[in-house]
């Protein structure tokens, strides 16, 4: 049994290696990657825009005010969230000011998904240009602290992955399946 289980890790670990993505293995570049950060962050942006954007077309409007627990926020300030993180990351990143964008949790649906699709375009703009050159540049992305850009950058992705995972959570108990769990066409 040993044996067995040492041999479907081994492969396992040689699919994960070789960039296994749903069910079709991906052998690795020969070549290095240029930008590997902002190539990568840029490419998960289509995904997730797609993804989130989805989701809260799929949410109804009545319970954009719905938290799964009193401390928890709404489905409608979750998405004001992710679309102030987008506008403020996004400016960061490419050093412009911070567009100014008026929302709150009760502006309704309509507003609140009209808006999350405006702050992935945006990041679409500002990043289009961008590259690894300065991962290393100290600048300022949360309170006074300088941190390196590249905080920034893995900061954008890893909000992506919390937020649509909240925002999965948020639809699944609603009786929603999330945009990523629905069955391929």
């Amino acid at each position: 049994m040993r044996r067995k289980t040492f041999g479907m890790c081994v492969m396992t670990a040689a699919l994960l290696t070789a960039g296994a993505v749903g069910g079709k293995a991906q052998t690795a570049p020969a070549e290095p990657v240029a930008n590997p950060v902002s190539s990568t962050v840029k490419t998960q942006m289509a995904r997730y825009g797609k993804n989130m954007v989805a989701g809260a077309e799929s949410m109804p409007a009545e319970k954009y005010g719905f938290k799964p627990t009193p401390e928890m926020m709404s489905f409608g300030h979750l998405i004001v969230h992710i679309t102030q993180s987008n506008n403020t990351l996004c400016a960061k990143l490419a050093g412009v000011a911070v567009p100014e964008v008026k929302l709150d949790e009760a502006d309704g649906k309509d507003k609140l998904v009209a808006a999350l699709k405006a702050s992935f375009d945006y990041c679409s703009t500002s990043l289009a240009n961008l590259d690894d050159g300065k991962l290393g540049e100290p600048m300022q992305i949360f309170g006074d602290r300088l941190l390196p850009r590249a905080v920034a950058w893995i900061a954008l992705s890893d909000g992506w992955n919390d937020h649509y995972s909240a925002e999965a959570i948020y639809l699944r108990l609603s009786g929603i399946l999330p945009p990523s769990a629905q069955p391929k066409k």
